[in-house]
């Protein structure tokens, strides 16, 4: 375990520093419709700071990245949104330490979270999982690749000083979906 907190060290104090949104996206993989979406219905919302009305930005934590990364690993292999709710609300008070400790395993309609190779096989042995997901490798691949994109600390002002989403200062009230309908009008 001392390899893991080694490697993991530098988000466990994941509270003081957050990702925008484009990060967020990249890093998870999911387009900038799902994350507002998700954020919007309450599914996975950013625990660093909220938008605030137009030009504010949404910052997300690592470890709201990670579950965003796992509700596009359970999306992708089928899962309903419905299910993924479920799953996400029993994860809710699960920290880093936690979830790297887990697999997630699917028949398709439930999602189990096991803690050890030992639920693992004993879930394949009653004939219910069909997939899984392991999170260790899902926090391994996220602590490489969130190194390449910037943190902004959690009390950074965003009264004009900050950049949106498409990195225009925040006090011109743009972010990523003004942009966009900017575009698609001219």
């Amino acid at each position: 375990m001392d390899q893991q907190d080694a490697l993991f060290e530098v988000h466990h104090d994941d509270r003081e520093v957050g990702y925008r949104v484009t990060t967020a996206c990249q890093v998870s993989g999911i387009t900038y419709r799902q994350l507002d979406y998700w954020a919007r219905t309450k599914l996975v919302q950013p625990s660093i700071r909220t938008a605030k009305g137009s030009g504010t930005q949404r910052l997300y934590s690592f470890r709201d990245i990670l579950v965003l990364k796992i509700v596009k690993g359970l999306l992708d292999t089928g899962i309903s949104l419905q299910n993924i709710r479920r799953a996400v609300a029993k994860l809710e008070h699960f920290g880093i330490d936690d979830l790297a400790g887990l697999t997630l395993v699917s028949d398709g309609r439930t999602v189990y979270a096991c803690s050890s190779p030992e639920e693992v096989i004993d879930l394949l042995n009653g004939g219910q999982g069909v997939f899984g997901i392991a999170v260790p490798g899902l926090l391994k691949e996220l602590s490489g690749t969130i190194t390449e994109f910037p943190a902004e600390p959690r009390d950074a002002t965003s009264d004009g000083d900050s950049t949106g989403a498409d990195g225009q200062a925040a006090g011109a009230g743009v972010d990523e979906l003004a942009a966009r309908r900017r575009l698609r009008s001219s």
